[in-house]
């Protein structure tokens, strides 16, 4: 897993970060860690699967033609390793 460093950080955003982790019941670290996956990952976005699922639907798939996408491995992708 990846670390990250984060120099030269004022004072109050450290404390607010604190006081905004103890009101989550979670850590500084933990919750700088959901503040930047939130950030680089939001809620709304349009996933592959879903933009297809929708262009079928608008093409004229039937129900069982549509089902496939609803069996698909639904796990989050891993990064390539190169070992």
């Amino acid at each position: 897993m990846a670390m990250l460093t984060v120099r030269n950080l004022p004072e109050e955003v450290h404390r607010a970060l604190r006081v905004r982790a103890a009101t989550h019941g979670r850590s500084t670290e933990a919750e700088v860690r959901a503040i930047l996956e939130e950030a680089v990952k939001p809620e709304g976005r349009v996933k592959l699967g879903s933009l297809l699922a929708g262009i079928g639907r608008r093409a004229g798939l039937k129900d069982e033609e549509y089902a496939v996408f609803e069996q698909r491995d639904k796990t989050p992708a891993q990064p390539v390793r190169f070992e």
